[in-house]
């Protein structure tokens, strides 16, 4: 079970994607634990259950057991934070964004790793879910921490390769069912 194993059931028409998974994993400036943190944390992100068995057997092979456990945490907290942030700014009434959201989120002040790597996976994760709220609130952290934007792109370019990824080849199994 490996990245190579997803590149391989890809379609022709995905030669794209294909080739971006290839890249992303291959030729990142991060580090291992947090190109590796991304890709997992993206993988479970997606639902795929062909996507999240293939990364996660890879993951687990280059990260500690405190880093896979803490990016499978980004992905649960992020999965929480990214509806009610998304939402408390789409619905546009500024007061929502005043109260408290009283939510417990404690993990992201304490992951067990090390927090830039945590803030790098959350921010990857809500790529994926798709909330703005949380996109600008962990690129700051990011950059405050001295993180710069093309290390921070790479976790996007992560997030973006791994959802496509996910998108068609859960597509193309549904197409084999009909």
């Amino acid at each position: 079970m490996s990245v190579d194993a997803l590149k391989n059931a890809l379609p022709a028409y995905a030669k794209d994607i294909k080739l971006n998974l290839g890249s992303v994993v291959t030729t990142s400036s991060l580090t291992d634990q947090q190109l590796w943190g991304a890709v997992l944390a993206c993988a479970l992100a997606t639902k795929s259950a062909r996507v999240i068995a293939e990364v996660s057997a890879e993951a687990a092979g280059n990260l500690s057991e405190e880093a896979f456990q803490a990016a499978k945490g980004a992905n649960a907290i992020m999965a929480m934070n990214n509806v009610y942030y998304r939402s408390v700014h789409l619905i546009g009434d500024e007061t929502y964004s005043t109260m408290p959201a009283k939510l417990r989120m404690t993990i992201i002040g304490n992951p067990g790793v090390d927090k830039v790597d945590f803030e790098l996976w959350c921010l990857a994760v809500s790529a994926i879910n798709g909330c703005g709220r949380c996109l600008e609130s962990h690129e700051q952290v990011l950059r405050q921490s001295g993180m710069p934007r093309e290390q921070i792109q790479e976790a996007l370019r992560i997030a973006a390769a791994i959802n496509a990824v996910a998108a068609t080849l859960e597509a193309e199994a549904a197409l084999l069912t009909v």
